[in-house]
């Protein structure tokens, strides 16, 4: 099929492979360049990088909804317009200029975490499993009708990084099965049912702010989620400390946020229910290290607080 392939970050690359190497890719729209890091250097999205090694023309509009960048796209021809982590929100016209629609995929089990942060929120909320779903997108955020899904089980050592990856490629067969299907006039339009909605909004740095009164497990559950962005985070002494790994370890009654032990395992803290054990954390401006490292440096001892 002829094929427009929308989207911007890692997640879209291997999604963008699959429709590179089975159909006819005709153009590929991301985000326009951003500058970023310290140096505040101009950097291309991973979809734009992986679009190059295609040799086809690569669209950078501000705006996907103008009539100008609308009458650009229907030029193409296109069967088919593929939409994975765009970016941004895509009006009536431009859903209804390909023959077959715009198709979507999404990185949850539909209507389950819709919006912009599901990998995180399964890990988040402590889910055993969570999954893919390819969808015809609508005006609505994520209410398209459902094509396909597949499950992904999520490990009890997963981070949303890991997840993450695993997601993209599960999604990336998921989508050269749905367009098949499409191709074939054989795919399936599933309504969501929208009363069991959930959403999953999008995460800022603020959401990674430890509040040690909450259960072992649950804090557990958001460095994991929030690994590695925005990264969970408490203060020693007005100074930032990110926690990059943890796990829950004794059960029992303590003061929130107080540190109970110090060993070359790492960090015992009591939190709201149980303990947690830090493992691997990070001081400003300095690298990633074991808790127990940090704990020398910071002179800790048991007593102090975190928080």
């Amino acid at each position: 099929m002829r094929v427009i392939f929308m989207g911007t970050p890692e997640f879209a690359v291997p999604s963008l492979e699959v429709v590179a190497e089975e159909h006819q890719l005709l153009a590929v729209v991301t985000q326009p360049d951003r500058k970023r890091g310290r140096g505040q250097q101009v950097r291309y999205s991973p979809v734009k990088k992986e679009a190059l090694k295609y040799e086809v023309p690569v669209h950078q509009p501000e705006k996907v909804n103008t009539s100008q960048f609308i009458t650009a796209m229907a030029e193409y021809e296109p069967d088919v317009i593929v939409v994975v982590a765009f970016g941004q929100k895509i009006a009536k016209p431009l859903l209804e200029l390909p023959i077959h629609g715009c198709i979507n995929v999404h990185a949850s089990l539909l209507p389950k975490y819709r919006g912009a942060a599901p990998i995180q929120y399964a890990i988040i909320n402590g889910d055993h499993v969570t999954g893919v779903t390819t969808m015809y997108l609508s005006e609505g955020w994520d209410e398209g009708d459902m094509i396909l899904q597949a499950e992904e089980p999520v490990l009890p050592t997963d981070t949303a990084g890991t997840l993450h990856d695993r997601l993209a490629k599960s999604g990336a067969a998921l989508l050269a099965e749905t367009l098949d299907l499409i191709a074939a006039g054989q795919a399936p339009r599933i309504p969501q049912e929208h009363e069991h909605a959930t959403y999953a909004y999008k995460l800022t740095k603020s959401d990674g702010e430890i509040d040690w009164r909450l259960p072992a497990i649950k804090i557990a559950n958001l460095v994991r989620g929030l690994n590695p962005w925005p990264t969970a985070y408490t203060f020693f002494d007005a100074e930032t400390i990110k926690i990059w790994e943890a796990s829950p370890a004794a059960q029992g009654l303590y003061l929130p946020g107080e540190i109970l032990a110090i060993s070359p395992e790492g960090i015992l803290v009591g939190t709201g229910n149980g303990s947690l054990l830090l493992k691997k954390l990070q001081r400003q401006g300095t690298r990633v290290l074991d808790a127990y490292d940090v704990a020398n440096g910071l002179r800790l001892r048991a007593g102090q607080k975190f928080g």
